[in-house]
């Protein structure tokens, strides 16, 4: 018999994991037991979280638009008034097909209200075609995550990082540390290393593929067009650290991702390395993020969401427990792990994204 019985187990690492197992403690007063990792402070980036994404569904941006500022009220309760700074991301393009799709992200985020301008390709190099966005929210992962894992214990989270794991057909779970035993009736695999982790090979679902992902940071350097860039073609996303270096975060292994950034950089900079890391992620077939049971049992997944995710924590959160409003529960329902890649529907743009085999 199970020492303790809970209605949730959230496994994930994210700060979106975090904050998914508290709202449901908090805000609805479920049972949850938190099964993830303490932020690694020394390690390179894997992703940011910032209030904006290639997203082209205006759907999307509704749902965004709807959530960010009940989501920073939280994270700035949790974890004062530095869990985020304003800063304004450049999002430029090469291809033509990146283009077009960045036109369309320009016209949404004015549509809601969000400051932009073009950014002249004198700034970008050859053909590029550029857009800033003013003041945009980023999640300061240094401040926010410690805050976030006191936050859990004084919510009544269950923290633990168990010796052994067992996720049932019915989508329970079973967790052992030791000699104690956790039950939770609801497992959700809330991070891209849970799901690779947890989920079991006869449930993957033909929407996902796994893709390399690679960082590498640089000694510093001349300040960039902008603190944050995302390369549209390519998905890959460079940030300026405090210190002056480049955090290059994008999809290959290190000798593509090192080429690919030499090439990004408009200015033909000498550039020299201070680390790299190559590590396992997941994309889906469409682009588009994706929720709910894989293979119509077992552990529930969240997976695609990309850098925008812990953003909407509070919607996903109604979503899970039956209460979100009708325009969430559209946007959730529509983006279920069991859908077709060829619904097209919730696509989004994402050249490097692999279709499963047939």
């Amino acid at each position: 018999m199970s020492d303790a019985v809970n209605e949730f187990a959230i496994f994930g690492s994210s700060p979106l994991a975090r904050l998914l197992a508290g709202l449901l403690r908090q805000s609805y007063g479920k049972s949850v037991v938190f099964a993830g990792a303490s932020p690694a402070r020394y390690r390179l980036p894997r992703e940011i979280d910032l209030s904006v994404g290639m997203m082209t569904r205006p759907q999307s941006w509704e749902l965004l638009a709807r959530t960010l500022p009940e989501t920073t009220r939280l994270l700035s309760r949790i974890a004062g008034r530095h869990a985020v700074q304003h800063v304004d991301p450049v999002f430029f393009a090469d291809g033509v097909a990146a283009q077009e799709a960045l036109g369309h992200f320009h016209h949404m985020a004015s549509a809601f209200g969000m400051a932009t301008e073009i950014v002249a390709p004198s700034h970008l190099g050859r053909e590029r075609s550029g857009v800033r966005l003013r003041d945009a929210v980023r999640l300061q992962r240094a401040v926010t995550e410690p805050a976030l894992d006191r936050w859990l214990d004084e919510v009544g989270v269950t923290r633990l990082s168990p010796d052994r794991v067992e996720i049932g057909q019915d989508g329970s779970a079973r967790l052992w540390t030791g000699e104690t035993e956790q039950f939770a009736g609801h497992a959700i695999l809330a991070d891209d290393a849970a799901i690779i982790a947890r989920l079991p090979l006869p449930q993957w679902p033909r929407l996902l593929a796994r893709r390399t992902m690679s960082t590498i940071l640089t000694t510093p350097t001349a300040p960039l067009v902008g603190r944050i860039m995302a390369h549209v073609d390519s998905g890959t996303v460079l940030t300026q650290q405090d210190e002056g270096g480049i955090a290059a975060i994008g999809p290959g292994d290190l000798a593509s991702a090192a080429a690919r950034l030499s090439g990004l950089l408009a200015d033909n900079r000498q550039l020299q390395k201070a680390g790299q890391a190559s590590y396992p992620t997941l994309v889906t077939g469409d682009g588009a993020p994706a929720f709910g049971k894989a293979a119509g049992s077992g552990a529930d997944v969240i997976v695609g969401l990309g850098q925008t995710g812990v953003f909407i924590a509070p919607a996903l959160a109604r979503w899970l427990v039956g209460e979100a409003a009708p325009h969430e529960a559209d946007w959730f329902g529509q983006r279920l792990i069991n859908r077709t890649i060829d619904q097209g529907a919730v696509a989004e743009f994402h050249a490097f994204v692999p279709r499963p085999a047939a």
